[in-house]
């Protein structure tokens, strides 16, 4: 599917409830009242740049640097494929581009999607993929009718009452994009502290900014949107926000191609999540590690990274 029409396809979304939903289940428990988390001692410096768990590849086409989530050094043992269900059953959402939504053929495609086949290839297993709603999935794995789900999922105290989880495959991170012609070398509180920062009021995103960068003039708008149009009228220098969304705007035609992505990821998981895992049913260890042991050996045949160049031109990382 080509960007402009996948780009249409994600505003569709964000005019309704796909995108804000599936956002919130991968920030909000991680953010709780932005006010609570602003008051709470600010804890250890953050690394600025990506940190381990969460490494970062330089290896990416046209600059962009592609997250590694693994230990290339620790060998998992192959699951044992009698003890692995010959079909392998995932379960998805239809309406999450560019991770999982229907193409113009009406057929599922996205990167959770092509993630999912590659585990299935790389365990050996037939793979069947369906849509269903978003609050559905955690029903459809717990009660069997789905061995995994794969939307986008993060692992939260609440999640774990129900579900097991893979380690993660894909972060959340917070970035600051600038003006094309802005000169900032690093996004430390140092030199962020002379600008002007829009952000999406009462978030995680906020809470970070007044608990690390609050010598920086923060500047909450209601909304994305008007801290977008901020951004790109000048009224502000920067803007701090998830940088997946992020980097699909400035990927897409709203942006007007007026900004880049500035200094490296913020990862702090306390303010922006765990990241996305793959859900199974709780207990079932067997499918659990071999979840894991698929997903570190597509890191390792460099699969993951095509899937990620493919899907995320721009990278937020």
């Amino acid at each position: 599917m080509a960007l402009p029409v996948l780009i249409a396809r994600l505003r569709a979304v964000v005019a309704g409830r796909g995108l804000r939903r599936r956002l919130c289940v991968a920030l909000a428990l991680a953010a709780l009242p932005w006010v609570a988390q602003a008051q709470q001692p600010p804890g250890p410096s953050p690394v600025w740049g990506p940190v381990r768990g969460g490494q970062v590849s330089g290896g990416g086409a046209g600059g962009v640097s592609v997250p590694n989530f693994w230990n290339v050094e620790r060998r998992l043992e192959r699951p044992d494929a009698a003890r692995l269900p010959k079909e392998l059953r995932f379960v998805t959402t239809d309406d999450y581009p560019p991770f999982n939504f229907l193409n113009a053929d009406g057929a599922l495609t996205g990167f959770n999607v092509d993630l999912a086949r590659a585990i299935c290839a790389e365990l050996g297993v037939t793979c069947v993929i369906q849509a269903a709603a978003f609050d559905t999935l955690a029903d459809s794995v717990e009660q069997g009718r789905a061995d995994a789900a794969i939307a986008g999922l993060t692992a939260t105290p609440q999640s774990r009452a129900a579900l097991d989880f893979s380690e993660r495959y894909l972060g959340t991170p917070a970035r600051f994009v600038g003006k094309r012609q802005e000169t900032l070398a690093a996004a430390t509180p140092e030199n962020v502290a002379a600008k002007k920062v829009a952000v999406v009021a009462r978030t995680a995103h906020e809470a970070y900014l007044r608990s690390f960068f609050n010598e920086a003039a923060i500047r909450p708008y209601p909304d994305l949107k008007a801290a977008q149009e901020a951004l790109k009228a000048g009224q502000v220098d920067l803007l701090f926000g998830d940088g997946i969304t992020l980097a699909l705007w400035l990927n897409g035609a709203d942006s007007a191609n007026c900004c880049r992505f500035l200094g490296g990821p913020f990862t702090e998981s306390r303010f922006f999540g765990d990241g996305f895992s793959v859900a199974v049913k709780e207990g079932n260890d067997t499918l659990r590690h071999a979840m894991d042991f698929a997903l570190q050996r597509i890191w390792e045949k460099g699969v993951y990274t095509d899937l990620y160049l493919r899907w995320f031109p721009i990278g937020f990382y």
